[in-house]
């Protein structure tokens, strides 16, 4: 369940940046999940052997599969606001009505 909740949060900001302005940097964050589904998609492939090939208990620290995913979202969400701060964003203000 970790690589569909990662696939929707993907899609989801793709389509926000689809739709949106430009200002909040959303094409990177895209790309980061991205990337992040592909890695992850690689991995069950990779480790695949016979039986569900999206489960929803997990054998580590965190049991359940929709939770290790949001969990797994966290640090990249860090890292994209990490990124707008630092990158300072340039607003136009203009005072005045001309």
């Amino acid at each position: 369940m970790w690589l569909v909740t990662t696939l929707m949060a993907a899609i989801i900001v793709t389509a926000a940046w689809y739709f949106t302005k430009r200002d909040y940097r959303l094409d990177l964050l895209s790309l980061m999940l991205w990337g992040t589904s592909i890695m992850i998609l690689v991995d069950h492939i990779l480790g695949y052997e016979g039986g569900a090939f999206l489960e929803l208990e997990t054998e580590g620290l965190i049991t359940n599969a929709t939770l290790l995913g949001i969990v797994m979202l966290i640090p990249i969400f860090i890292v994209w606001e990490i990124i707008l701060i630092l990158t300072k964003p340039k607003v136009k203000i203009e005072i005045g009505g001309n």
